[in-house]
């Protein structure tokens, strides 16, 4: 069996590489929450992969779906560091099981559907991709307050995906994925030739500050109860969201140029966010 240290390290590392800014925030954390977001990091971390670079990925994720429940027994592959420091995880916290399901859930519809018509469908994918994660993490950051923190964590994951949604829509495009509403296209007589053809025309501005005016309001909505969060975790938390809202500033600070390039925040400025809590 993989030594419960070293499967906690080895999911350190994946969230240092692949989440530059959630690994800075969820830093400030105490010794062991900020473990147990590791395990749970590597697990989402896990299923997105599947989904995007899997050589099979409609059997790999059917694979992994049988994998958690068989996890959910006490069964796993005591050799893979994530299931591991997973299960220390479980016995120490009183996780929600949904969340994890839903989360799986999210990434088989990113299998089957490419287009999405409505806003509405869009939280609704929102909600299993993005939601689902702040549910998952709430049993570590704020035990005993997950009641009255689901809507604000549901709406945290609302924001942060539509704010992934329009950094990456170069990126999406490439594979195939069009995740602006079609509903918000039409409203602005946005083409979807016009997308393809990555034009930053004032009808593509028009399209994107519409979500990006969403998010607002959903990283706000979030905000409204972020005091509940004990002490510990409220400044990661916070800086967390901070960081990612700052991603819509820096877009705009680039003129809206999503088609070649993907944006990050600058170091300087996640510095600035997270010296001023």
């Amino acid at each position: 069996m993989m030594n419960l240290k070293d499967s906690y390290t080895s999911c350190e590392k994946v969230i240092a590489m692949h989440s530059k800014s959630f690994y800075k925030a969820f830093s400030l954390l105490p010794k062991e929450k900020r473990k147990a977001v590791w395990a749970v990091y590597a697990f989402c971390r896990t299923v997105d992969d599947i989904v995007d670079e899997g050589k099979n990925s409609t059997e790999e994720l059917a694979q992994f779906k049988q994998d958690f429940q068989r996890f959910l027994t006490g069964i796993y592959d005591d050799e893979n560091p994530m299931w591991v420091a997973l299960a220390d995880v479980f016995d120490n916290y009183e996780m929600d099981i949904e969340a994890f399901s839903g989360l799986i859930t999210g990434q088989e519809m990113d299998l089957t559907i490419n287009r999405y018509r409505t806003m509405e469908e869009l939280l609704n994918y929102s909600y299993y991709v993005a939601s689902t994660v702040g549910l998952m993490l709430l049993p570590i950051l704020a035990p005993g307050k997950t009641a009255i923190l689901k809507e604000g964590a549901i709406s945290l994951g609302y924001a942060m995906q539509i704010t992934n949604i329009l950094r990456d829509i170069g990126e999406d495009l490439e594979m195939g994925r069009i995740y602006l509403p079609e509903e918000i296209m039409e409203k602005y007589e946005l083409h979807e030739d016009e997308l393809r053809a990555g034009i930053v025309s004032p009808q593509f501005i028009a399209v994107w500050e519409d979500l990006a005016d969403k998010a607002e309001c959903h990283y706000k909505k979030a905000f409204e109860t972020i005091h509940e969060y004990p002490l510990s975790s409220r400044v990661p938390v916070k800086g967390a969201a901070l960081v990612y809202r700052e991603i819509l500033v820096t877009i705009r600070s680039k003129e809206y140029n999503v088609f070649r390039e993907k944006h990050f925040v600058p170091d300087e400025s996640k510095q600035a966010i997270l010296a001023c809590l």
